[in-house]
Parts: C-alpha cells; structure tokens; sequence
C-alpha cells in the first residue's frame, strides 16, 4: 500500500571524530592597497644643550700689507704744559693763550720741563720769591712786560740746569738790598734782559747793594750772560767763587761795576754808557792770574777800554 507519513526526527546523535586535515594550504593573496598616514606624533621636545666649543684652528699666513694712508693733521692738546702763558690781571685762567693765568709763579708751577712761560705785557708787582727749578724751562718775556719788586726779597731763585730767562724788565719801586736774580745749577742764560733800580741819591759807593743778579758759591758752571742792559744798580753782578761762564756784549752804566770774586768767567764784547760806571770790572783778593783775566790790557781792550780795578 501506500506509504505512511513520516515520523518525527530523532535526537542528533554524537559528534563524530574529526577528519583529518583538509588539503595544503593556498599560495597567498596579493598585497591590500596601502591604507591612509596617520596622524603626526607629539610636539617637538627642547632643544638640547650646545655641546663644547672644538678647539682653535691654525692661525693662516699674515696678508699683505696694505698701503699707508694719509697722515692726518697734527692734533693739539690744552692747556699745554710746554706753552704755558701769563697775563697781569687775568682772572680764572688755566695757562692757555686764550685764557692766561695771572700769576708768573703760577706759570712756572704749570709748566714741564723745557717748556716755556710766556709772560705778556703788563706789570707784574713781585712780593714772595719766585723758584725756577725744572731743567730747560724759558721764561720769555714780551713787549711791555714790566717785572716789579716791591718787597725785599729775591724775584727769580733760579737752580737746576738749563733755564733761560729771556727779554724781561726787572726793576723795583724801591732800592732793595737784594739782587733780582739768584742763580745757582748749570748752563742758565740770561739773554736780551734789563735790569735797572731806582735813582738813588750821593754817591755810588754809599748806595743800597742792589744788584742785577748774583751767583751762588761753588754752585754756577756754565753761565751765559748776553745782550742785557743794567742801569741805576750799585753792580750789576756779583760773581761768586768758582763760577764759570761768559758775560758777553753787555752794556753796563752807572753802577760800580761787575764783581769777580775767585770766579773764572770770560768777560768779553762789553760796553760801558753815561753816566760811567765808578770802574767797569772789579777783580777781587784770590782770583787767578793769568787768563782769563791777564793780560789786564787785553781785557780793557776787549770789553771797550774797560775801567779795570785790580785788587788781587
């Protein structure tokens, strides 16, 4: 007959055991596309410490010498201490031409060695002595330049070595026993000065002992005296033991004369004015024979005949 429905599923029974493995495995597939960057990483950290600095290379050869340029223009610098300059009634200055100083003792202050002083026109009232002590230092006197002493000191202490004092006039409002200038060192000049005193009353003889300038004992070498004038003074010099020097082509009126005392100076080419001196030349107790001073003519006939009193 015919078949029957059919019936209901039974239970799944157990699994069974495993097979054994499939076939080799296939070759490889081809490579995906790449996929899209990712984003940047963190920001940029510090920058680390600068290491130490390598050392020094060889120097490389010196290049040539580049062509000289030109020289500029000389410069100036003032106050200068070798141009000092004085002024009677200055006020405030600092030595230079422009703004004078007032005083000569302030110039020599300022002044260096072989520098020069220059002393303008005016009349300069000398009450305290004035040093001059620095090797090589002029004083120049200019026209109209009056020096005036009006004390009873010494104007111009002058020591050291190689000072010139140069075109000044020395006078003093009174006769003073004292001589203008007292020199002592080596190898000063006094050149192209006058010096002159007051008038004084009777005879020469009885006068004050003003004198142009004395030197210092055993302590004047090489003195030259040139082209002064020396008027209305009991002498014009007084010329101690053992100076040496050369008084020449001075011109020497109303006075007593210079005075040699155991000096050895050559005097020479010196000219005697009016009214005459009471003797031109006095030779002291103790200075040498012989030249320069003998023979006593040819000392008269080199100084213009010169009136020669002979005490030695």
């Amino acid at each position: 007959g015919a078949t029957g429905p059919a019936g209901e599923t039974g239970a799944t029974g157990a699994t069974g055991p495993a097979g054994e493995p499939g076939g080799p495995t296939g070759p490889t597939g081809a490579t995906g596309a790449t996929g899209p960057a990712g984003e940047s990483g963190g920001p940029t950290g510090p920058t680390g410490e600068t290491g130490p600095t390598g050392a020094t290379g060889e120097t490389g050869p010196t290049g040539p010498t580049g062509a000289t340029g030109e020289t500029g223009a000389t410069g100036t610098f003032e106050p200068n201490p070798f141009a000092v300059y004085v002024q009677a009634g200055a006020v405030g200055g600092d030595g230079t031409q422009a703004s004078p100083f007032e005083t000569i003792q302030q110039g020599v202050t300022a002044v260096s060695p072989t520098g020069t002083v220059h002393i303008l026109g005016g009349t300069y009232p000398i009450t305290a002595t004035i040093s001059v002590n620095k090797a090589g230092v002029t004083l120049k006197g200019y026209p109209n330049t009056l020096i005036e002493l009006q004390a009873a000191v010494i104007p111009f202490a002058v020591t050291g070595s190689g000072v010139t004092i140069d075109g000044l006039t020395i006078t003093s409002d009174n006769p003073y026993a004292v001589p203008f200038i007292q020199l002592g060192g080596s190898n000063h000049k006094l050149i192209n000065n006058y010096f002159y005193g007051p008038p004084q009353a009777g005879p020469s003889d009885t006068w004050v002992v003003n004198r142009g300038f004395v030197t210092q004992a055993n302590n004047m070498q090489n003195l030259t005296v040139q082209n002064n004038i020396f008027y209305f003074l009991r002498q014009p010099a007084y010329l101690n033991p053992n100076t040496t020097g050369y008084i020449i082509d001075n011109v020497v009126y109303n006075t007593r004369g210079f005075v040699v005392d155991r000096a050895v100076v050559v005097l020479s080419g010196n000219s005697w004015g009016s009214p005459e001196n009471a003797v031109d030349i006095a030779l002291l107790v103790g200075t040498i024979a012989g030249p320069p001073y003998d023979p006593l003519a040819d000392l008269a006939a080199n100084n213009s005949d010169a009136s020669i009193s002979d005490q030695r």
